[in-house]
């Protein structure tokens, strides 16, 4: 694991734009494009989170979903047909942003990864390109597949790892993975955090047990797509890094909560 004594996230709890300025369109802006992580930047995030997959030219591009809405596989054209398309390319999203802003690389696995040698699936294609971005911005790499982490790891061992669950994931299991993959950050969904029975909000004290325990085995606690109350909530308990849809509202909510 990478040790570091400001963390991956750095001193300060990082609120990062999903896939920009947010999931969908936010104030115009389309996930995951290029306008979208500037005008993130400009509201005042220091962190955007990217959706990466690859083309079937070994191009890699910054989207969510593995196909086009017309039923395109993004794995089946080339790069300049998602160019021809508007697909923004990873390589231009690490040109045009600012060194000091920090990018979590979400690492979308294709199923057509399991027909090529390791160094041609995603994950082998994207660890060069990682592992030189990390020498010159904050970067985490991400992922729901954990053996794409293990590629990376091996193939690119300074570049900071974080392991994705999904909705109502087993906690014990989320927590225990992260040590055995000795991964540096535990992206949860915030469906995976405890509730109170009454209430069904986050019980923040059983919050601040999992942050602390997280923080014990010297690794950092990052949660995905909560809600601004939420938000301030997980912030107060130690979380180190939320992951926000509709960025400027979040922002908003967050600094008026002080």
């Amino acid at each position: 694991m990478i040790a570091s004594s400001m963390g991956v996230f750095g001193e300060r709890s990082a609120v990062i734009g999903h896939r920009g300025l947010g999931r969908g369109v936010v104030t115009g802006h389309r996930q995951n494009t290029l306008g979208s992580f500037e005008a993130a930047v400009r509201a005042g995030v220091r962190w955007v989170e990217a959706d990466v997959r690859r083309t079937g030219d070994d191009t890699l591009v910054v989207v969510h979903d593995p196909a086009y809405p017309d039923g395109t596989a993004l794995a089946d054209v080339s790069g300049a047909e998602v160019d021809r398309r508007g697909t923004l390319r990873l390589r231009t999203l690490f040109e045009q942003l600012p060194p000091e802003v920090g990018v979590n690389v979400d690492l979308k696995s294709s199923i057509g990864d399991c027909l090529r040698p390791p160094r041609l699936t995603t994950a082998g294609l994207l660890c060069p390109v990682v592992a030189d971005e990390a020498a010159r911005r904050p970067l985490v790499v991400s992922s729901f597949d954990p053996a794409a982490l293990v590629r990376l790891r091996h193939e690119a061992p300074q570049v900071a790892l974080g392991l994705l669950t999904w909705d109502r994931f087993p906690l014990e299991m989320a927590v225990a993975a992260c040590a055995h993959m000795d991964v540096e950050v535990l992206a949860l969904h915030v469906g995976s955090l405890p509730r109170d029975p009454r209430t069904r909000r986050l019980d923040p004290h059983s919050v601040e047990r999992v942050s602390a325990l997280v923080h014990r085995s010297d690794r950092e606690l990052m949660v995905w797509c909560p809600g601004t109350g939420p938000a301030r909530r997980l912030f107060a308990a130690g979380t180190d890094a939320i992951v926000v849809d509709e960025v400027p509202r979040a922002l908003r909510a967050l600094r008026a909560a002080g």
